[in-house]
């Protein structure tokens, strides 16, 4: 079984940015399945910083936002943040080597609640979140989908 089996490389192509490769300041995340999660790694830049030598907070919590949303991407789930909460343990070092880490934990009809978490290279939790999304209605997730056919030359049905 690939680590990719799932996740649509089209969804990589686009200008996101967590994961657009086009977007020359962003993170250019690549997601893969791990079991039931999606995994990716990323090392803070100095461009992240926000306390000197600290990543930036908002940046961290994207990072976190990002997996949740490539969770239920690679289970063709598309949904938007309605609500996210976010608990820091310990700050995030640049320069260190991150894993992110994310999975769905419940699904009821258009609520999606979903987790992530981001270690550093010792494997230590040091940041994690929890997220309700809810899933575009049938008529929104038809026009993302016809974008990312326009866009792409793909679909994810």
């Amino acid at each position: 079984m690939s680590s990719d089996e799932g996740i649509d490389p089209a969804l990589r192509e686009q200008y996101c940015f967590g994961c657009g490769r086009h977007n020359p300041l962003g993170f250019h995340l690549e997601f893969e399945r791990e079991g039931g999660d999606v995994v990716a790694r990323y090392t803070p830049r100095r461009e992240d910083s926000g306390y000197p030598g600290l990543m930036h907070g908002g940046l961290a919590t994207l990072l976190l936002d990002e997996a949740m949303g490539w969770a239920m991407y690679a289970d063709r789930v598309f949904a938007v943040t309605a609500t996210m909460s976010t608990r820091f343990r310990r700050p995030v070092t640049l320069d260190v080597p991150l894993l992110v880490r994310g999975r769905i934990d419940r699904q009821r009809g258009r609520r999606i609640e979903v987790s992530a978490e981001l270690y550093d290279e010792d494997g230590e939790r040091i940041v994690e979140a929890s997220g309700l999304f809810l899933r575009m209605d049938a008529e929104a997730e038809a026009r993302s989908l016809e974008v990312m056919r326009r866009e792409f030359g793909t679909s994810l049905d």
